[in-house]
């Protein structure tokens, strides 16, 4: 991963998800998100979903974001990502999807989906930027608001080009 850093920020350590990760997850799904998942379907995920995958990020033994994804045949679709609000800004989700992307790309995915609240432009200029396009609109997704989400497509061989040293 070709991070940047500031001479004292510590480098993120990327890993696979655990049990014992959860109670710091769930304090990021509540910063993150107002439709938070509960301790159970992050338990759920890793302990009885065969298709799910998901990875933490650690700066100095605490966990600041996370990612997952389902991979089921050869597409990939992320379920969650998020960094906890102190690290924002930082190019820390960038470097998370990326390193997902390539997990997904390792494990044989040709194509990657996701779902993004059209009102998140943010996000979406990141998907954007890392190969993703526009695919369609699900109506009222987002049951807290109604909101529509876009649906949002990359096909993985394509992207490694924005892949490689991205976060820079």
């Amino acid at each position: 991963m070709a991070l940047r850093y500031e001479q004292n920020q510590q480098q993120p350590v990327l890993r696979k998800m655990t049990i014992d990760d959860i109670p710091e997850v769930m304090e990021i799904e509540h910063e993150a998100f107002t439709l938070p998942w509960t301790e159970e379907a992050f338990r759920n995920e890793l302990t009885m979903n065969h298709f799910a995958r998901y990875m933490v990020m650690v700066i100095d033994g605490r966990t600041i974001g996370y990612a997952g994804m389902w991979t089921i045949m050869d597409e990939a679709h992320v379920t969650n990502i998020a960094i906890r609000e102190a690290y924002r800004g930082r190019k820390l989700g960038e470097a998370l999807l990326v390193e997902l992307m390539n997990w997904a790309l390792e494990l044989g995915m040709l194509r990657m989906t996701l779902e993004v609240r059209v009102s998140n432009e943010i996000a979406q200029q990141l998907y954007m930027k890392l190969g993703f396009s526009n695919a369609g609109i699900r109506k009222g997704y987002y049951s807290d608001n109604n909101e529509d989400a876009m649906i949002m497509w990359c096909e993985l061989a394509e992207a490694q080009g924005h892949l490689e040293g991205s976060v820079e």
